[in-house]
């Protein structure tokens, strides 16, 4: 299951705009999957030197620690243009401990993908593959989503990588629609990201992603709908903390 988690909480990134003002923000998240508390998100982005770096840290919770615990810290980096620099993903789920590294290349137009077990000390993957001048990995993606506001009607390509493939992915801006979480009640523009179904990740399912519907964007609900045995999984708002 946690390729879907990964996927649904690097989409919670904090707004773009209100960053620009603070410099800092923090964001909880709970996960729900079959109508308990699975899981929790933390995560927040900080300005670098060189742009911006998004720090997520994804946890299991209650039934779903003691049947597979997963505790996955994932960080990215990206420039003011939203792209992608590197990202490392080191995962710790069940006996498996696994580090990714991705690193882009605009000049040559590449992204550079090593795998490696921890426990073992060895590599298990590593490959290159060609990508855009300006790619998005996936939280770079989504704030590029959230500043193109798309109104309801809309969609639009951006271009995305998570190191095995490259694509071109669409967003469609649906409905509007009023979405209660813990956070309280916000009223929203519903958007559905085409990246499940062999088009990033071969996994079927749908992707919804709910913005607020304000100058800020911020995202209050993700679910994904995915065949069993997983089925759907949402995350919701639960806290805001402006540093």
């Amino acid at each position: 299951m946690r390729l879907s988690w990964l996927v649904l909480a690097l989409m919670l990134a904090p707004s773009q705009s209100r960053q620009a003002d603070t410099g800092a923000e923090s964001y909880q998240y709970k996960v729900e999957w079959r109508l308990i508390h699975a899981g929790d998100v933390k995560l927040g982005r900080t300005r670098t030197s060189n742009g911006w770096q998004a720090r997520l840290q994804l946890q299991s919770a209650g039934l779903v620690s003691l049947l597979h615990r997963v505790d996955d810290l994932y960080l990215a980096q990206f420039g003011e243009n939203l792209c992608a620099a590197g990202s490392t993903l080191t995962a710790y789920e069940g006996s498996r401990q696994r580090e990714t590294r991705i690193t882009y290349d605009s000049e040559r137009r590449k992204a550079t993908y090593v795998e490696r077990d921890l426990r073992r000390n060895s590599t298990i993957d590593s490959h290159e593959i060609d990508v855009p001048a300006c790619v998005h990995e996936i939280v770079s993606g989504l704030y590029r989503l959230r500043g193109l506001r798309l109104p309801a009607g809309r969609s639009a390509e951006i271009p995305i990588t998570d190191g095995k493939r490259s694509v071109s992915a669409r967003v469609e801006a649906q409905q509007q629609e009023s979405v209660e979480t813990p956070a309280g009640r916000f009223k929203t523009i519903r958007y559905e990201a085409f990246l499940f179904n062999d088009v990033l990740y071969r996994r079927s399912g749908r992707l919804f992603i709910w913005l607020t519907d304000d100058e800020r964007r911020v995202p209050v609900q993700i679910r994904a709908r995915l065949p069993f045995p997983i089925g759907t999984i949402t995350f919701q708002l639960v806290k805001e903390d402006a540093t």
